[in-house]
């Protein structure tokens, strides 16, 4: 570490520590020699059990979601307890007029919305339309009653119909096989109750370790994928690769152009995405206009079916929907796997998409709680999530979650309660039940386009470029989850996106920071000298500051990095004025907790730097690490009176003995 050592320096220095310790005199031992230090407060002592508690509080109840049934009576606690599991009976108490409107009118707004991307989404997880539509009508029901968001629409999303899709798709490849709907559904049960699982046993902590700039590049990745895939029905191609990777998809593209493509069906495509590009433009100008963007996938459905019927295009190659079952959910229990070969492939894709799917919910829901100001409980929003999975899987849906466009959606809208969600689900089962046969001549090519449009939101350039400009490593996993899905695919980009977010975890825990301390001109202060390079380093004592708990993972490189940072110095001041270093003081403050090889390795460090004639300090330790320092002898080892309650102590005790050895 370069630094000022000129006589002008170690004067000013010797200056500042003598001033210091001056000012800490308080007639303690040996009269005005020695200051009054503050010895450091054990904390008194634990019983196991009351360790275990505590440890277990902090990890799972936290937030205290019993607090509010304390002190009060049998019939106020049952009350209280079927508000916190189903939470309609909390809201539902203080509703009115001006609630139902902004809840009719949102839920209106967004029924427009998610019909025609219900159908255009069935299409991405290889199913029957009517099977998006029935997930739009039971999931947001239960979440009516059990969410704890007001803006958080439910229904089918593109990202975990891909996922789905795909990852189905991988064990059985025809679609029309009975087994890959059945597969379908066993997934989404595992997947609600992967969901389920983490809520009750409050884990919800879990889903925190795929960072943030994973999801933005795995979302990217995830638009990117499901735009080319579009290309087949913008196209009109009829023979298409079924691999998700940019190189096979584009090379099917390609190599179908001179004979594959219809031009019927490009004609309506690009108009239609014309369209939707245009109104969601005026939607982004004019916040206002919100509307117009909502209601603009409906138009292009009505328009592009009517003009397809009139004109008979389907009998010139424009592929339509066809034929979308009517009537209302029936029962698919016994469609779900609870033995058999496919169990374990059920499993594995609930257990995944159940994870994606969770991850984006709370990710919304906290979005526009924070928007809106009113708390959100993440495990009871994950115990709503995993029974709607449930339910739905029992009565023919797939996977669903909060989606961020019919959320937005809906915020816009006004909505004041969950109940827009009710409004949705009721016209859903309205068009299910008597609707359904208009939409037989829809084309493809407008699907395609609805699904092109909604998913370009997803990429999100800006949230790329200050992943960027802040942290490289974030950038890093960013492109790593991003490059995986678009030219691997959708499950390898998720599990690059894993890797590297438990990578930075285990890099951060096994490498912590370390910093040199010095004083502040004028003050009892100490801080890094990289960050503040007037600070005067203490002749004689080295200050090293370990911004970590000292675990197993990092103890001996947290030894060896503080040896390091002596060794340095020690070249650095031996061409200088300054004093030989007789002190090594160990800045505690940020070392929350220990373990056993943490104590060994502060007890290594302590006999390397005993061979060198060095005396090992500790400044701060919190009560955690005071306590285990002393169940384990080690202030025995070094000394009691080498424990200090802040580096200015330390500074302050031994500065005069510096240069005695």
């Amino acid at each position: 570490m370069s630094k000022d050592f000129s006589d002008e320096a170690v004067a000013k220095a010797m200056e500042e520590i003598g001033s210091a310790h001056s000012s800490r005199r308080h007639g303690g031992v040996g009269g005005d020699d020695l200051p009054f230090v503050h010895k450091v407060a054990i904390p008194p002592k634990q019983t196991l059990f009351q360790e275990i508690k505590y440890s277990f509080n902090e990890t799972f109840f936290s937030d205290d979601p019993f607090g509010k049934f304390k002190n009060q009576t049998g019939s106020r606690k049952f009350v209280l307890g079927l508000q916190s599991v189903f939470p309609i009976f909390e809201w539902a108490r203080g509703y009115n007029l001006n609630c139902f409107k902004g809840d009719l009118i949102a839920g209106l707004t967004i029924a427009s919305l998610c019909i025609p991307q219900d159908i255009a989404y069935a299409k991405l997880a290889n199913l029957e339309p009517q099977y998006a539509l029935y997930s739009s009508v039971v999931p947001p029901l239960v979440y009516a009653f059990m969410g704890s968001s007001r803006d958080v629409a439910i229904g089918p999303v593109a990202v975990l119909s891909l996922l789905l899709g795909t990852s189905i798709s991988d064990e059985i490849s025809d679609y029309s096989n009975p087994d890959y709907l059945r597969l379908a559904f066993t997934a989404t049960f595992f997947a609600g109750l992967t969901q389920m699982a983490l809520g009750v046993l409050r884990l919800g902590f879990l889903i925190d370790f795929l960072s943030h700039a994973a999801i933005v590049g795995f979302m990217g990745g995830a638009a990117i994928t499901i735009a080319l895939q579009q290309l087949k029905g913008l196209l009109g191609i009829k023979k298409f690769t079924k691999k998700t990777d940019i190189v096979s998809v584009m090379t099917s593209v390609f190599d179908s152009a001179n004979h594959g493509w219809n031009w019927q069906t490009i004609v309506i495509g690009v108009s239609f995405f014309a369209f939707l590009l245009t109104t969601k433009y005026i939607a982004k100008k004019n916040k206002k206009l919100f509307w117009v963007s909502a209601i603009s996938p409906m138009i292009s459905i009505v328009l592009s079916t009517f003009f397809v019927y009139i004109t008979r295009a389907d009998k010139k190659g424009v592929a339509i929907v066809r034929h979308i079952e009517k009537g209302i959910n029936p029962l698919s229990i016994s469609k779900i796997y609870f033995s058999g070969k496919y169990l374990t492939a059920g499993i594995r894709i609930g257990l995944v998409s159940g994870m994606v799917a969770l991850t984006e919910a709370v990710a919304i829901g906290r979005t526009f709680a924070e928007m809106k100001d009113y708390p959100l409980d993440g495990n009871r929003e994950m115990v709503a999530h995993g029974t709607m999975n449930i339910i739905g899987s029992l009565t023919s849906c797939y996977v669903t979650t909060g989606s961020f466009s019919r959320s937005a959606v809906n915020c816009m809208a006004g909505c004041k309660t969950a109940g827009s969600n009710i409004v949705m689900a009721l016209v859903l089962l309205l068009t299910l039940v008597a609707i359904t046969p208009l939409f037989k001549y829809t084309p493809n090519a407008v699907l395609a386009s609805i699904i092109i449009v909604a998913v370009l939101g997803l990429i999100d350039i800006e949230a790329v470029i200050h992943l960027w400009k802040i942290d490289k490593f974030d950038f890093l996993a960013c492109m790593g989850a991003f490059f995986g899905i678009i030219f691997i695919s959708v499950e390898i980009g998720l599990l690059i996106a894993v890797v590297i977010s438990f990578a930075k975890i285990l890099l951060h825990v096994t490498r912590p920071r370390t910093a040199l301390l010095g004083k502040l001109p004028g003050t009892n202060v100490f801080r890094n000298i990289l960050q503040y390079p007037k600070a005067l380093q203490i002749p004689g004592m080295v200050i090293v500051r370990v911004d970590s708990a000292i675990y197993f993972s990092n103890s001996n490189y947290i030894k060896d990095r503080i040896l390091k940072w002596m060794t340095d110095e020690e070249a650095i001041r031996a061409s200088s004025e300054f004093p030989i270093i007789n002190y090594v003081t160990v800045e505690m403050s940020p070392v929350t907790d220990i373990d056993t090889s943490g104590i060994h390795a502060l007890e290594d460090l302590f006999k390397s730097l005993k061979k060198r004639e060095v005396q090992l300090l500790l400044a701060n330790p919190g009560p955690v690490v005071i306590e285990k320092l002393h169940a384990s002898k080690l202030p025995d080892m070094i000394g009691e009176d080498k424990i200090f309650l802040s580096v200015a102590d330390a500074v302050a005790t031994f500065v005069h003995n510096v240069g005695e050895v």
